[in-house]
């Protein structure tokens, strides 16, 4: 007998590697063996591939079968590998060409009864083998608009073990199940059932739809913006479920539309609060709030997501691969809005940053990413779970390191934290008595360490509104919501534009080191009183840099060229509303 070959994906983080599965049928004791580092879970499939097999009616040859998962040396988890398994022991028995099965990456996990179930990771298992030149997959039905969300592959959703064989030419009757016949065709990214077998070649050409033209309806900035400046993805962009042409897929993109998140106008008074969100929105600055209880932290945090642009298509791909691997659903279509993830403050270190045995999950700062991560109540969680994230904030990634490797997850995302300055919240306020002995206050600030709130941007204080104050907002205009949205919008169009030649969009991402030394630089005079704080003390090198980029942002908003001394004194000012 023939060796069977196909191939599958190992996934760790959002980053997969393909897996040659290859098949050996000898005269020996009914047996599976799978070798080649595999984890627990993708042991045991063994009695999940034999059962669905025989329930599916083309039962595996009696007999030692070897499975080898190559490269032997990488190590391989989850059950997505079920299907690859089965088709490849399949061919090995002359059940099902040798070639159809060899040049198709078959993903996904078997039920006992053959059925194909929804596998986690599915989009960015689909994006490596693009990437690395494969043009057919097959995945499970339930998988299907997830795995067509990605352009330039032929994708093949797929009920049963029972219907891949029958579309790789195994001479088999097809279930008179409706919810199988529903998914028999083989879908390419235009929508049409094709009749491609096992004689057809690999790279046939896939159909794709024509896209509009970028005046027709539907057509968001961000798709006119994005589309342009990313080669690789063009194409449409249709909120509501609608089908949007992007390359050669069909690809849905899920949009929260602006009016219906928290708006602005809600928020009454609180101008310099605001003043600070607007700034961390232009920007992408990290911002810390503290105040005593009901001053508005919360609410200003909430607010933050709708005033940030749409993501660009490859920030909303990254998104939907993180929660692909989270096992999220993306029947919807790709999120264009920025995520928002708001733990508990009783959440573990592995609940906020990623972990776990075999399939490493990520956390919700991975989840964040390209959005925003608010940690309500800063001060109650557990210090070392806060201090995770200093690398994260550094770095814009998170590393995780396991016995079986180091798994890597976007971690570009905007922090905010709210706290109250003590444990009965009141610390320094004009109004009420704080009853807080003080080792008990000097304990509680400390739970936020030195390292984390130097990498936080934007430090304000947070003042509850007064009867007068309360008042007089009666009387005021409230915040002009799609007014400052439009502002932070403009801001970071500037911002953009000046940084057209590197490799950074915003301000938050340019080092210290070219804000410094670069070809723009703010003169002297105007750096004179962030140098003085620097000699006092009251900043470190860091913190002088991050000062730098929110002047820039200040400059942005304000349609400066430059910072002025006044931008650079703002800015400063933003930075120092923490208790020291």
């Amino acid at each position: 007998m023939s060796v069977g070959r196909t191939w599958a994906v190992s996934l760790l983080g959002i980053h997969g590697a393909m897996v040659e599965v290859e098949a050996d049928i000898s005269q020996s004791l009914p047996r599976l063996v799978i070798i080649g580092l595999a984890d627990r879970s993708l042991g045991e499939a063994e009695g999940r591939v034999r059962l669905a097999a025989t329930n599916s009616g083309c039962r595996l040859p009696t007999g030692r079968i070897t499975v080898n998962l190559s490269p032997a040396g990488l190590p391989k988890a989850g059950a997505g590998f079920d299907l690859a398994i089965a088709l490849a022991c399949l061919a090995a028995d002359a059940r099902l060409p040798l070639e159809s099965v060899a040049r198709v990456v078959h993903l996904g996990e078997l039920g006992l009864d053959g059925r194909l179930r929804a596998t986690r990771g599915i989009l960015p298992a689909v994006l490596a083998a693009r990437d690395a030149g494969f043009l057919r997959i097959m995945v499970p039905a339930a998988n299907g608009p997830e795995a067509q969300l990605v352009p330039g592959v032929e994708i093949i959703p797929i009920e049963s073990l029972r219907a891949a064989a029958i579309w790789h030419g195994a001479d088999l009757e097809p279930i008179d199940d409706p919810r199988v016949l529903a998914h028999a065709g083989t879908v390419t990214h235009s929508g049409d059932s094709v009749s491609a077998k096992a004689g057809e070649p690999a790279g046939a050409p896939v159909a794709s739809a024509a896209p509009a033209s970028p005046g027709e309806p539907g057509r968001s900035e961000l798709a006119e913006s994005t589309i342009a400046s990313d080669g690789r993805l063009g194409g449409d962009m249709v909120a509501d479920g609608a089908v949007a042409t992007l390359g050669t897929a069909p690809r849905r993109l899920r949009d929260s539309l602006p009016g219906a998140e928290p708006s602005l106008a809600d928020v009454i008074g609180q101008d310099v609060a605001v003043d600070a969100l607007t700034t961390a929105a232009a920007g992408g600055h990290h911002l810390g709030m503290i105040g005593p209880p009901g001053a508005g932290k919360s609410m200003l945090a909430a607010r933050l997501p709708s005033l940030l642009p749409d993501l660009s298509l490859e920030e909303a791909l990254e998104v939907a691969a993180v929660r692909s691997v989270n096992g999220d659903s993306l029947d919807a279509g790709i999120p264009t809005r920025p995520p928002w993830e708001a733990p508990h403050h009783s959440a573990s270190v592995i609940s906020i940053i990623g972990g776990g045995s075999g399939l490493i999950r990520p956390g919700a700062a991975a989840r964040a990413a390209h959005g925003v991560l608010f940690l309500d109540e800063a001060a109650e969680f557990p210090s070392h779970v806060l201090d995770t994230l200093r690398q994260p904030l550094e770095t814009g990634e998170i590393v995780i390191h396991r016995a079986i490797g180091a798994a890597s997850f976007p971690g570009r995302f905007q922090l905010i934290l709210a706290a109250n300055p003590c444990p009965c919240g009141y610390y320094d306020d004009k109004n009420m008595r704080c009853r807080c002995p003080a080792q008990n206050i000097r304990r509680y600030q400390a739970r936020l360490s030195g390292p984390l709130l130097d990498r936080i941007d934007i430090r304000i204080r947070v003042n509850p509104l007064t009867l007068p104050e309360l008042r007089l907002a009666r009387d005021s205009p409230h915040h002009d919501h799609a007014a400052i949205r439009t502002r932070i919008h403009q801001a970071r169009d500037r911002a953009r534009h000046r940084l057209r030649d590197t490799p950074w969009t915003q301000a938050s991402e340019v080092p210290g080191s070219w804000l410094r030394e670069g070809p723009r630089q703010i003169t002297p005079e105007a750096l004179s009183a962030l140098d003085h704080s620097l000699a006092r003390g009251r900043l470190s090198m860091r913190g002088y840099d991050r000062v730098l980029r929110v002047a820039w942002t200040v400059a942005d908003l304000a349609e400066h060229g430059v910072p002025t001394a006044d931008d650079v004194s703002h800015a400063l000012d933003l930075r120092e509303g923490f208790p020291t």
